[in-house]
């Protein structure tokens, strides 16, 4: 029996609801690791480093869909909740059409200037030309990874997302494959890498796309656009945090390359590429929690059923605080088989890897927390708090420290650098989170 955005949520039934969405995230981010594994192991350690130096470019462009989806789900389940479904089909419809063309012209303007930016960012020779060449060919996919990072947050509002996790995993097993196919079997090296992942990006955004184009039992379907520029604004400004934190991220991962560069050489650099595999993973998690509770606040919200935002907000902090112990002392016990498995023929960039993991690990502790809680303010529609959370905790605190901490701790201020970031965003999310108590009611 599917669960309604209306009913009341205990513990039980909130997993249930969520479960999916965490599973489908956690499956998005694997997509990385997989094409990670099979050039580090199959085409060469600077392949390997250029696909981590450049894959922050394809975020900060593929983010957009992340906007769209967070954003738009909280304006179209408000509308759901006020009582007004076919507006919000219309609204719906509208979102994704846009997100296309949005799409289109990402991916052009990032084919014509990617080797300009590969070079300002510092990567030469072989790195620089295996960086461009897998952007490149990614890029050619980028209308469909909007759509399908859209669609993974728009099937949890149409109350189906057991059906948005089969369509994330149908995805990711063409990725695999196909990686396999084409790098272990026929060996067309990092080529064969991007071309497996824009094929799963194109499977990810399609099927859903004939999904809400022609089933008559969803309660979303793409029908008649409804141009509606107030519900566009809304859905870019409650968005605007999940745009800001993933820009925020890849450009800080960029810098983190930079950083990595000057004071460890490429090696820096592919180390940092394990332990994000392990972070996209572990964060995914979150992310993915996030996204499925944000639909049933907005409900609530618009429903003006105060009583179940206590509760929401009350249970889902236990639930993120037992996963937070949980990702720790999990990255503990894998560090050594994960980063093995990608460097061990490495002895030196074992060593770098495993250290990093040792202090990196101490951010999963907090990062679930400002996570949450920034997405906890968009699925209430206040987009300016969730961007301003997102924007302190993947940027501002982020740049102080791989800028500052580095300087007196060398590669070891690298890795801390992530830690003391999480620990400030969660205090500044605890402080909005008191601050607003009063205007959303929720305790």
């Amino acid at each position: 029996m599917n669960i309604q955005l209306s009913e009341h949520f205990n513990y039980k039934k909130l997993l249930r609801f969520t479960i999916p969405s965490v599973i489908m995230m956690i499956f998005t981010s694997i997509y990385g690791v997989v094409d990670g594994f099979f050039v580090s192991n199959y085409v060469g350690k600077i392949p390997f480093a250029a696909i981590n130096f450049i894959y922050p470019v394809i975020m900060i462009l593929g983010c957009f869909g992340f906007m769209f989806g967070a954003g738009g789900s909280a304006v179209i389940a408000r509308t759901m909740g006020e009582g007004k479904p076919e507006k919000a089909n219309g609204i719906f419809s509208f979102i994704v059409y846009l997100s296309v063309a949005v799409g289109v012209i990402l991916a052009f303007v990032g084919i014509v200037f990617l080797p300009d930016l590969a070079s300002l960012m510092g990567a030469e020779g072989q790195m620089h030309a295996d960086a461009v060449v897998y952007a490149r060919i990614l890029l050619l996919g980028l209308p469909f990874l909007l759509l399908q990072f859209e669609f993974q947050t728009f099937f949890v509002t149409a109350e189906k997302p057991v059906l948005g996790l089969v369509s994330t995993v149908l995805s990711g097993v063409t990725n695999m494959v196909f990686d396999w196919l084409f790098m272990a079997v026929f060996h067309f090296g990092i080529e064969g890498a991007a071309v497996a992942t824009a094929l799963s990006q194109v499977v990810g955004g399609v099927i859903p796309l004939f999904y809400f184009g022609f089933s008559k039992g969803s309660i979303l379907r793409l029908g008649k656009a409804l141009p509606d520029f107030r519900a566009l604004f809304k859905t870019v400004t409650n968005g605007s945090s999940e745009l800001l934190s993933n820009i925020s991220m890849s450009l800080v991962g960029i810098l983190y390359n930079i950083q990595l560069l000057k004071f460890a050489g490429e090696d820096g650099v592919a180390a940092y590429g394990v332990l994000m595999y392990v972070n996209f993973v572990f964060i995914s998690a979150f992310i993915g929690y996030s996204v499925g509770i944000a639909p049933v606040i907005s409900f609530h919200y618009g429903a003006q059923n105060y009583r179940e935002l206590k509760s929401l907000l009350k249970k889902s902090s236990v639930i993120i605080g037992v996963l937070s112990l949980g990702m720790f002392i999990l990255s503990e016990v894998v560090a050594y088989p994960f980063s093995y498995l990608f460097v061990g023929y490495d002895k030196a960039l074992l060593e770098m890897t495993l250290r990093g993991f040792f202090i990196f690990s101490f951010s999963f502790l907090f990062s679930g927390f400002a996570i949450f809680g920034s997405g906890f303010f968009t699925a209430l529609n206040d987009g300016l708090t969730s961007a301003i959370i997102s924007f302190f905790r993947t940027l501002i605190f982020q740049l102080i420290a791989i800028l500052v901490f580095p300087v007196f701790w060398k590669l070891d201020g690298i890795w801390i650098s992530n830690v003391v970031a999480e620990v400030l965003a969660v205090l500044l999310t605890l402080l909005f989170v008191v601050i607003r108590r009063k205007k959303y009611r929720y305790f």
